[in-house]
């Protein structure tokens, strides 16, 4: 077994009328959300998966899935903690998440400090190594066309050492 391991996550939602608009833990003024089973937070899902491909433990389908009532609408922060709490189970804690957010609209920047906060805290990390980043795709795709909105982590895992 290593003392270190790396994840990456994707994940991709559809805007949708009717629904709020959550990322990274913080609700966001907007006229449409994110549409799925859960608040569909799709940064806290991406970093989610991270952590669970570091593990090599799947995905956050396999973990809870929609076909799941328990899951229905539930806050993504409380997943992400399910899913840290997993990862030290099995011996790690994390060292550091580094993720993208990919939206044309709304502008993320006056919220990240408080994503990145909500973040640390789920995953007992320090906030000096939670990063996050945002971007357009200049008008191309599903995203640049403002159908959706998706999000890329990665996650650096350590063994706990006992002494």
């Amino acid at each position: 077994m290593t003392n270190i391991r790396i994840g990456h996550g994707y994940d991709v939602h559809r805007l949708e009328c009717g629904r709020k608009l959550i990322i990274g833990g913080v609700s966001i003024p907007f006229e449409k959300g994110l549409l799925g089973h859960s608040d569909a937070d799709v940064l806290l899902h991406a970093i989610m998966d991270s952590i669970l491909g570091a593990l090599a433990l799947g995905d956050i389908g396999k973990h809870f899935p929609d076909s799941d009532e328990r899951y229905k609408g539930i806050d993504s922060t409380v997943l992400l903690k399910k899913v840290t709490d997993l990862a030290f189970k099995n011996g790690y804690t994390v060292v550091n998440i580094d993720s993208t957010v990919c939206a044309e609209k709304p502008k993320l920047s006056p919220y990240i400090q408080e994503m990145r906060k909500n973040i640390a805290e789920s995953a007992g990390a320090d906030i000096s190594c939670v990063s996050v980043k945002a971007t357009t795709e200049e008008g191309l795709g599903f995203t640049g066309e403002g159908k959706g909105i998706s999000a890329t982590a990665v996650c650096l895992l350590e063994r706990k050492v006992s002494i």
